[in-house]
């Protein structure tokens, strides 16, 4: 029996990079044997151990077989003649292809450290066409990497066309391409994600409205600003994507996709809310309409989601920042108005509404002014 080190923590070491989980293959074990060293099984489709000391995930080594369509259309087998190259030839790219002895030696029949030297992801063998998810993985991995100079090689981009055209990605299930989606929107260079997706035809069928079209470029634009804010969530970064797109077909969309709920509310109100921004002048604005805009964001419960929506639209709007400034202004002199003290004067029912509405148009009419004057 013989455990060795595989995958991200070996390719992240050879990078240089900080390595976060670390993974082991065995060679040559079976589950009693792994269970007799203290070992906890957790793996239900196939044998994955906990060690007893480090809680690290250690593998015992298999091969797979298609059998179906899909990320589930595959028969695993796992048993002590598995050799490591076996094991290693069923992963997706050569520099995850990689492993390690408890020596330090290092075991690459596939050439990935060369891969990794010629900053090239390049897919391990023709089975990669077996697995749809790969294309994604590999595009997430382009994200990943790109501030590195990693490129997916020509070979690779044209077996994942291939891949498209042969009708894999249609397969993929909703929950695994939100899986991929999410972590891609934070890695290093998500416009990288939907570049590889573009370019190989995959994009096509999973965000057909972004692909041979003007919006494409304008997502791209809108992602790489929102990456640039530090804090930016998961539901600013999905807006943002989905910001060149009409309300009702980034509603739907986003649906599709089975986007969160949080996610979807924010793509919805970014797209609700570009077109009437582009229609205030921001030299003659109207309080009425930035009142209403406050409304419609719901901004007096939801305050940080107005926020995050604020945002995003300077993202999306990078010319109408003079407009989303008075939107800023305008809601920082609403705030002020307090239901309590009109409350107090004898306001009641319909009439403390109309009371909260007028006080808070004088307080943005002698915002805009102010900001205008």
């Amino acid at each position: 029996m013989q455990a060795y080190l595989v995958g991200g923590a070996v390719r992240d070491e050879l990078l240089g990079l900080e390595v976060k989980d670390r993974d082991w293959v065995v060679v040559g074990a079976t589950p009693k044997e792994m269970l007799a060293k203290g070992f906890k099984q957790v793996g239900a489709d196939f044998p994955v151990f906990l060690h007893p000391g480090t809680r690290e995930e250690y593998a015992l080594a298999r091969t797979e077989r298609k059998q179906g369509h899909g990320y589930h259309g595959f028969t695993v087998y796992s048993a002590p003649d598995v050799t490591l190259e076996e094991d290693l030839k069923r992963r997706d790219l050569t520099i995850n292809a990689i492993a390690k002895t408890e020596g330090g030696d290092l075991v690459d029949p596939f050439h990935g450290r060369g891969d990794i030297e010629d900053r090239k992801l390049r897919h391990v063998s023709e089975a990669f066409a077996e697995d749809p998810l790969r294309i994604l993985r590999t595009a997430r991995f382009a994200a990943r990497f790109r501030p590195l100079g990693f490129t997916v090689c020509d070979q690779t981009m044209t077996l994942m066309q291939n891949m498209v055209d042969a009708g894999e990605v249609n397969h993929l299930v909703p929950e695994r391409v939100w899986q991929e989606f999410q972590r891609a929107l934070h890695e290093q260079a998500p416009e990288a994600f939907f570049e590889v997706l573009r370019d190989c035809g995959a994009l096509g069928v999973l965000i057909p409205e972004l692909a041979p079209s003007a919006e494409f470029p304008m997502a791209m634009r809108a992602i790489r600003c929102i990456q640039e804010k530090p804090d930016a969530s998961m539901e600013e970064r999905f807006a943002a994507l989905l910001s060149p797109l009409d309300e009702s077909v980034a509603v739907a969309r986003a649906k599709t996709l089975k986007a969160p709920n949080d996610c979807q509310n924010l793509a919805r109100l970014v797209t609700a809310f570009i077109p009437p921004i582009r229609n205030i002048d921001p030299q003659r604005p109207d309080a009425e309409t930035l009142l209403d805009l406050l409304n419609k964001a719901d901004f007096w419960r939801r305050p940080e989601r107005f926020w995050q929506l604020l945002s995003v639209l300077e993202c999306a709007l990078s010319g109408e920042s003079g407009t989303l400034s008075l939107l800023r202004a305008a809601s920082r002199a609403a705030t002020g108005v307090d239901p309590k003290t009109l409350l107090a004067q004898g306001y009641k029912g319909k009439a403390l509404g109309s009371a909260i509405r007028n006080e808070r148009l004088k307080r943005i009419r002698e915002t805009v002014v102010t900001a205008n004057s």
